[in-house]
C-alpha cells in the first residue's frame, strides 16, 4: 500500500536556503557597484560638475553631506537592480527562445534573488537619508522628537509634506512597501495557493513603474532635461518591448490570447485593451527618447505646479488596492486546490532542484 504524500511546507525554506547562498554573491556585486556610484558623484560634487548642484548649491561640501550622497548612490544601484530583476522575471514568463544563454530555472533563480537584493537597496536608500536628516537637525530638534520627525519624513507615506518630495517620497514608500509582499510572498505560495500568489505577483510591475517615477521626479542627477534623464528613458524601451512580448507570448498557453477569444466577453477585450495600453506605452517612450523631450526641468527656469498631487497618489493606490482585494477574491472563490494538510494539487506540484523549484516546463509557477 503506498504511502499519502507529504504535506508541502507552508514556508519554502529549500529555495530560500538555496537563494541566500547566491544572494551573498548578488548582493556584494549590488554594494561594489553602490560604492563606484558614490565614487562618482562625490568626484562630480568635487569638481563643480554635478548638476545637484545647480538644485541645491549648499550640497557642494561633498565631505559634510556624505550621507546624501551616500543616499543617491544606494538609490541608482536600487533602480539598476530592479531594472535587471524585471528584465529577467520578464524573460523568465515570456515563451523561450532557442539558444539563450540562461535556462528559465536560472532566470527565475536569478530573479528571485535579484528582487532581495533590489529590496535592500531600496530599504539602505531611505536609511541614508533617514541617517543624513538625523545629522542635520535643521531645527534643533530633541533626540527624541528629532529620531520621530526623521522617521516620518522617510518611512511614512505622506509623512514629507513639502516640495516635490510630497509626491516622489510618497511613491517611492509605496514602491518599497509593495515590494516586500508581492516578492517575498514568493516563499509562502504553498500557504497562499499558486494561483493566488501568480495572480498579485504581476502587480510587481507597478513597483517598478513606481520607482521609475520616483527617480525620474525626484532624483537631482536628472532633474533638468539632458542627455542623462534622456538614457534614463531610454532603458525603459527594452522593458517595455520585452513587456509587450510577454503578453503577446506568455509562457502559460492558458494566457495566450486568440481570435476566437475575443467573443468570449469582457475579459478576453480586457486583456486586449492590456496588450494595446502596452504597446502605446512603447511608442511614447521611443519618441522621448529619439526626441529628448523628456519631461525635465529647464535650469534657470521656475517649475510650474506639480500635475500629480499626493490625493491623486492616495487615489490610485486606493484603486489598485481594490482591484487587488477583488482578484484576490475572485481566485479564492474560484478554487484554488489547497488541501488540508497544506498540499496544493495538482497545479504546483513542481519538481525541486538546486536553485529551488524547477521551471523548464509550460505550467511553470511564475507570472511576470
Amino acid at each position: 500500500m503506498s504511502s499519502p504524500l507529504r504535506p508541502r511546507p507552508r514556508f519554502d525554506r529549500r529555495t530560500l536556503r538555496a537563494d541566500l547562498r547566491t544572494l551573498l554573491i548578488d548582493s556584494t556585486a549590488a554594494l561594489m557597484v553602490t560604492a563606484v556610484i558614490f565614487v562618482i558623484l562625490y568626484r562630480r560634487i568635487d569638481h563643480g560638475t554635478s548638476a545637484t548642484l545647480e538644485v541645491m548649491p549648499y550640497l557642494a561640501d561633498a565631505r559634510t553631506y556624505w550621507l546624501y550622497w551616500a543616499c543617491q548612490a544606494f538609490g541608482w544601484s536600487a533602480m539598476l537592480w530592479a531594472w535587471i530583476t524585471v528584465m529577467l522575471g520578464l524573460s523568465r514568463s515570456t515563451r523561450p527562445v532557442s539558444r539563450s544563454p540562461l535556462s528559465h530555472a536560472r532566470m527565475e533563480h536569478w530573479h528571485r534573488v535579484a528582487s532581495i537584493t533590489t529590496i535592500g537597496l531600496m530599504f539602505a536608500h531611505a536609511l541614508a537619508f533617514f541617517l543624513e536628516l538625523l545629522r542635520q537637525n535643521e531645527d534643533g530638534l530633541s533626540w527624541g522628537r528629532l529620531v520621530w520627525s526623521a522617521f516620518v519624513d522617510v518611512f511614512v507615506p505622506g509623512g514629507y509634506a513639502t516640495g516635490t518630495g510630497q509626491v516622489a517620497i510618497l511613491l517611492g514608500l509605496i514602491a518599497l512597501y509593495l515590494a516586500i509582499p508581492l516578492s517575498l510572498s514568493f516563499y509562502l505560495r504553498a500557504w497562499t495557493g499558486s494561483r493566488l500568489w501568480r495572480v498579485l505577483h504581476r502587480f510587481v510591475i507597478l513597483v517598478y513603474v513606481l520607482s521609475v517615477w520616483h527617480t525620474l521626479l525626484y532624483g537631482t542627477n536628472v532633474w533638468f532635461d539632458g542627455w542623462f534623464r534622456t538614457i534614463v528613458w531610454g532603458l525603459q524601451l527594452p522593458v517595455a518591448l520585452l513587456f509587450l512580448a510577454r503578453l503577446l507570448a506568455p509562457l502559460r498557453r492558458e494566457e495566450r490570447l486568440t481570435r476566437a477569444d475575443l467573443g468570449g466577453g469582457v475579459g478576453p477585450l480586457s486583456r486586449l485593451g492590456g496588450r494595446l495600453s502596452v504597446a502605446a506605452g512603447v511608442v511614447v517612450i521611443l519618441l522621448v527618447t529619439v526626441s529628448g523631450r523628456d519631461g525635465g526641468r529647464t535650469p534657470g527656469q521656475e517649475s510650474g505646479d506639480m500635475l500629480v498631487t499626493q490625493p491623486m497618489v492616495w487615489g490610485g493606490l486606493a484603486v489598485v488596492l481594490t482591484v487587488m482585494g477583488a482578484v484576490a477574491l475572485a481566485v479564492r472563490s474560484g478554487g484554488e486546490r489547497v488541501s488540508r494538510g497544506g498540499r496544493i494539487e495538482p497545479e504546483s506540484r513542481v519538481r525541486q532542484g538546486p536553485l529551488g523549484p524547477a521551471s523548464g516546463r509550460d505550467d511553470s509557477e511564475h507570472p511576470l
